[in-house]
């Protein structure tokens, strides 16, 4: 049994979501100019970054920071957001 990790923002987040979003977040063309390594500028895909991701762990550290800054943007935008006024 693994101990809770409650300041782990990645805990239980595969890598393989990781990257799926950050794909789908910035497009590889951005993801490679963000962090210089092949798997995202020759033929990318999310199968071979993984494949790279997983026998390499400094550029997985990339990515993952990557990732956390990602959600932090999107957790200030939406906590931002002013109330919507609904009326009946």
């Amino acid at each position: 049994m693994t101990p809770a990790q409650p300041n782990n923002p990645l805990h239980g987040i595969t890598l393989e979501r990781i990257v799926t979003e950050l794909s789908e977040h910035y497009g590889w063309e951005e993801l490679g100019s963000r962090i210089r390594i092949n798997c995202f500028n020759d033929n990318p895909s999310v199968k071979s970054s993984l494949t790279f991701l997983r026998k390499t762990p400094w550029a997985r550290e990339k990515v993952e920071q990557l990732y956390i800054r990602m959600v932090e943007k999107q957790s200030k935008k939406q906590s931002s957001r002013p109330p919507t006024n609904r009326t009946s």
